[in-house]
């Protein structure tokens, strides 16, 4: 299976809408997103789309998506970004069958290749849900060290709720270009 990880373009955004809108209540859930909190798909597709268009410096949110030779497997957003600094990563895996196979590692692997690339990053966080526990092994295959279980809302679409907070460093000199 070819793997390729890259910037999603302003007309693969729907991944994203279409992921969260066609979840399950109990998937959402786990993800400790609040279904209330969705926006519509008109408004969130128009946000994305002007994100993608921004130079990388001035955007709020990066989207990757995740492809195999059959399709899309999944994306990774980062968002809360410092440039130069530091960002936070999620990451999602979109079709149900593909979760719990090892692929999300790989795929995540690559994503902080590119953010700390673009972003130009020190430093990169993820707080999944403390009980969700495939990102978090995901995370910690993927090489990023578990700081500390908080109680927080890690989004726009979450609930309060425990995570955990993972965070992956590099000097500016490792950064592998690609």
């Amino acid at each position: 299976m070819t793997l390729a990880v890259r910037e999603m373009t302003d007309t693969e955004v729907d991944v994203i809408i279409d992921y969260f809108q066609t979840s399950t209540p109990e998937h959402l859930e786990t993800l400790g997103v609040d279904p209330t909190r969705l926006p519509t798909a008109e408004s969130w597709r128009e946000r994305l789309r002007h994100q993608c268009a921004l130079p990388v410096e001035q955007k709020n949110i990066v989207l990757l998506i995740w492809l195999s030779g059959d399709g899309t497997i999944g994306f990774s957003t980062a968002d809360k970004i410092r440039y130069g600094e530091q960002a936070n990563m999620h990451l999602h895996v979109v079709e149900p069958e593909r979760r719990h196979q090892g692929i999300g590692a790989e795929c995540v692997r690559r994503s902080v290749d590119i953010y700390f690339q673009r972003l130009k990053l020190k430093r990169l966080f993820c707080e999944p849900n403390a009980f969700n526990v495939a990102p978090n092994r995901t995370l910690q295959k993927a090489g990023f060290k578990y700081l500390k279980t908080h109680m927080t809302v890690p989004g726009p679409l979450n609930f309060h709720q425990a995570v955990n907070r993972w965070v992956i460093e590099r000097q500016a000199d490792t950064i592998q270009p690609n």
